[in-house]
């Protein structure tokens, strides 16, 4: 959700570029217009043999519908300025941008937002840690959106993404495509989100019959439309990865590792890394992938919130479901996410929850994609208000009004316990979170209390 989201020129082509049609930057983004695909580069096959070499004469329908367009002055945009705070007045964003953030009722900017923007927007690599939901999306798409428009260029070519951003899930991704949706409103700037589980020619179609400024993809789909040619990453002028920790975790390196290599080299390209943890598998790849950096760390108070009533419970393994069901009876949440583990598991709970007359939905990695879309959106309109799932949802995904978590069972990685709770407690408002300890769940306990560094109170129920 946006609340969340805010909490150069151009290169050659290469030696190909002659035998491409140009794309006028100056049509607009809801007309229609001859577009070309990008031929390969030697480097990357034998032209003849490649499916982008085939000429589209007819663009498709953009991703998103231009709005009616009224006028609209910076100077209905009055932000005071105060103490300590940073306005989005103070850092010379285009009327475009600040017309989007206007719209959504923003005026400060986040702590991260404040430490990275200001260097981000001359161009300077850039490297923030923050914990997740303190408006890091915002600081790299404000970035992506001010230098895409300062820096029009006078041909395009479909295929061509300006501007990469890479997510470790489908779900980051798709917020993040969401996100980015709301910011370019009042541009012409182009979003394409491609991720794997969803229809796959659509997203063809929208990568080669459209010029793409800002492409956010997940590292399986992207390498995907790489091999059949499909996306050439050579003009990327701004890359970003976000989550990289998450990144390292999920194995997705050597993906990634290929993907940046497709882009422009480092010195020709702006590279924004945004991550909750910067450990030493981090820090080798900002060292390979920027330079001079600007690194900004956002250190949590503490690493739980206050905002967050954590409950402890000790309980047998056979009692969870009947104790779940007390706590839905007494604590009767308005919206609450319940965690599990394993896939079986959470399919099996959230069956034994509908046949005892509450409204419960599945989310994890075995729900086909565009269901667990409709899944999400279901729990965010408020349709059903119990979700059951895997960590798949345990970061990126911001929905709001999450009363209460429960932790059926204990995550073996401490951080996930954080970012599950972290579910609630948001924009300032207060949450539960309650554990279900059982004997398997106690072998985690001490890991759990080092990494918060505090004694957890075991109470029973």
């Amino acid at each position: 959700m946006l609340k969340k989201l805010f909490g150069r020129s151009s290169k050659s082509a290469g030696s190909h570029a002659a035998n491409k049609n140009k794309v006028s930057t100056q049509v607009q983004k809801n007309t229609k217009a001859p577009t070309q695909s990008k031929p390969p580069s030697p480097k990357e096959g034998n032209p003849s043999k490649s499916k982008a070499a085939k000429t589209h004469t007819q663009s498709a329908p953009v991703s998103k519908p231009k709005p009616e367009v009224t006028p609209w002055s910076i100077s209905e945009f009055v932000v005071e300025p105060a103490e300590g705070k940073t306005r989005f007045h103070d850092l010379n964003l285009t009327d475009a941008v600040m017309r989007g953030i206007h719209e959504q009722g923003f005026q400060y900017c986040s702590p991260i937002q404040a430490e990275c923007l200001p260097e981000a927007l001359k161009g300077r690599d850039t490297i923030g840690q923050a914990q997740t939901g303190t408006g890091k999306t915002a600081a790299f798409l404000l970035t992506i959106l001010d230098r895409l428009i300062r820096n029009p260029l006078e041909e395009r070519y479909a295929s061509e993404p300006r501007a990469l951003i890479i997510a470790p899930t489908r779900e980051l991704a798709m917020q993040i495509g969401k996100d980015a949706e709301t910011l370019t409103r009042y541009t012409d700037l182009n979003v394409v989100t491609v991720v794997g589980g969803m229809n796959y020619e659509a997203q063809r179609a929208m990568l080669r019959d459209h010029v793409v400024d800002i492409l956010i993809a997940t590292p399986g789909r992207l390498i995907d439309f790489m091999r059949s040619q499909d996306v050439f990453l050579d003009q990327v002028e701004v890359l970003v990865l976000d989550e990289a920790d998450r990144m390292l975790d999920m194995g997705f390196i050597p993906d990634v590792r290929r993907i940046v290599r497709a882009t422009l080299p480092k010195e020709e390209r702006q590279t924004l890394l945004y991550s909750a943890t910067f450990n030493y598998d981090v820090r080798i790849l900002i060292d390979q992938w920027t330079i001079n950096p600007h690194q900004v760390v956002i250190e949590p108070e503490q690493v739980t919130t206050d905002r967050v009533e954590q409950k402890l419970y000790l309980i047998a393994e056979s009692e969870k479901f009947n104790i779940l069901k007390r706590v839905l009876d007494e604590e009767k949440p308005e919206r609450l996410i319940i965690f599990a583990n394993r896939r079986d598991l959470t399919r099996n709970l959230c069956d034994k929850l509908n046949k005892h007359g509450h409204k419960a939905v599945l989310l994890s990695g075995e729900v086909p994609q565009e269901k667990r879309i409709r899944t999400l959106e279901r729990f965010r309109e408020g349709q059903v208000n119990i979700l059951v799932a895997t960590d798949v949802a345990g970061r990126g995904i911001h929905v709001e009004g999450v009363t209460h978590v429960v932790n059926y069972t204990l995550p073996e990685d401490p951080e996930d316990y954080v970012h599950r709770i972290g579910r609630t407690g948001r924009a300032g408002a207060k949450g539960v979170s309650i554990s279900l300890i059982s004997e398997d769940d106690a072998f985690v306990l001490p890991d759990l209390e080092k990494y918060l560094g505090t004694k957890l109170e075991l109470t029973q129920p």
